[in-house]
C-alpha cells in the first residue's frame, strides 16, 4: 500500500490543493503522500488521492492505523533538514508542547486543543520555515506528551 514518490515536477501543489496536501505516516512505518478532500477529526477515516491525483481512485485510510498526518507546503520537503524547535525564537498560538512518538521521532509545536481522551489533535510546528504547515497527531501513537 506504499505509494511511489511524486512524479517529477509534482512537488509544489497547484492551488486548489493548498492546505489538502497530506503525508499520512502510518505507525508500522509506512508513508503515503497525496490530497485529502474529507479529512476530519472525529472521523475514523478519510481518503487520500495518492500524489495528488484527484481523478484517480482515493485510498481509504483509517485513523488507527496511523502515527500523524502531515498538512504540507510541498510533498517534496527537504529530508536533510532538521526542524529546529527552539520555542524562545518563535511566537505561535496555543500552549507549547513536546511529543516524542512510539518510533522515538519528537515534534514540537503550539496546540488549543490537546485532550488525551480524544482521537487526536493539531499542532503547528514551533519551526515557521518547516514543511509541515500542521499536524494532526493522533494520541494511540504518542509515547510522551510534555507541555514546555
Amino acid at each position: 500500500m506504499s505509494a511511489a514518490p511524486p512524479a517529477p515536477g509534482a512537488t509544489a501543489a497547484p492551488a486548489d490543493a493548498v492546505g489538502r496536501m497530506v503525508v499520512a505516516r502510518f505507525r508500522d512505518g509506512r508513508m503515503i503522500k497525496g490530497t485529502t478532500r474529507d479529512f476530519l477529526p472525529n472521523r475514523p477515516q478519510f481518503h487520500i488521492y495518492l500524489d495528488g491525483d484527484e481523478k484517480a481512485r482515493a485510498l481509504e485510510v483509517t485513523m488507527d492505523s496511523l502515527k500523524a498526518v502531515f498538512f504540507v507546503k510541498d510533498y517534496a520537503g527537504e529530508s536533510g533538514r532538521k526542524d529546529a524547535y527552539d520555542f524562545a525564537r518563535v511566537q505561535g498560538y496555543g500552549r507549547k508542547v513536546r511529543v516524542t512518538f512510539h518510533d522515538g521521532e519528537e515534534i514540537s509545536g503550539f496546540t488549543t486543543g490537546y485532550n488525551p481522551k480524544a482521537q487526536g489533535f493539531f499542532l503547528i510546528p514551533a519551526d515557521q520555515r518547516s514543511n509541515n504547515a500542521r499536524v494532526y497527531v493522533l494520541n494511540q501513537a504518542i509515547r510522551e506528551f510534555r507541555w514546555v
